[in-house]
């Protein structure tokens, strides 16, 4: 299995609109695509502008697939502008 996790801050004005587009594409990844088997979208009340993903795909070449598809190139287009910061970290299992 491949794990990616993000972690995204959010600028102040925007946060409200950036959690139902994540929301959409977390879904979109989990309907599909054959490769993705978990797309978490986690936040806690006390940083609100903190977003924190948890996906996790069949191996790397699903997650490299994932940047490719219509539904994140849209999401991704439709919050640049909304993210101060983004920070990807990739695991591999070990077997």
């Amino acid at each position: 299995m491949f794990a990616v996790t993000v972690t995204f801050r959010i600028k102040p004005a925007f946060q409200d609109r950036f959690l139902p587009l994540m929301r959409d594409n977390a879904r979109a990844s989990i309907r599909d695509e054959a490769g993705c088997s978990r797309f978490d979208v986690c936040t806690d009340p006390a940083r609100p502008g903190d977003v924190f993903l948890y996906e996790l795909y069949d191996n790397a070449a699903a997650f490299d697939q994932h940047l490719q598809t219509d539904h994140f190139k849209r999401f991704d287009t439709a919050v640049a502008d909304m993210i101060e910061s983004k920070e990807i970290v990739t695991y591999e299992t070990v077997e």
